[in-house]
């Protein structure tokens, strides 16, 4: 099982990388004096064609594999620092003997 999501982690990686560098950059709306495309920046596109939907879901498969990954790997090699250190468990406690008077 690990097997399988490192195989799909590492194609999801590649393919992420391959899909953010397909993409067409938007330097010319980024004024890095209040340009005349400042606004664009924080305005949504009206349209998402296909590489970047890709890319989400090339986002979305890696940010799933690895949060898998880190489960399972963290679940096997869990141990408990009371399992390695076992103290003996305390005397029986004596009831106390009442003082003799004199």
């Amino acid at each position: 099982m690990d097997t399988l999501i490192l195989i799909v982690h590492f194609t999801a990686c590649f393919l992420l990388i391959i899909a953010v560098l397909l993409q067409s950059g938007k330097n010319s709306s980024m004024g890095m004096f209040g340009g005349s495309g400042s606004d664009a920046i924080f305005s949504a596109s009206s349209s998402m064609d296909f590489i970047k939907k890709f890319t989400i879901g090339a986002a979305i498969t890696v940010a799933l594999t690895s949060v898998s990954l880190t489960f399972f790997t963290t679940r096997l090699s869990m141990s408990s620092v009371v399992n390695k250190y076992r103290m003996a468990p305390p005397p029986a406690a004596q009831p106390a003997q009442p003082a003799k008077a004199k």
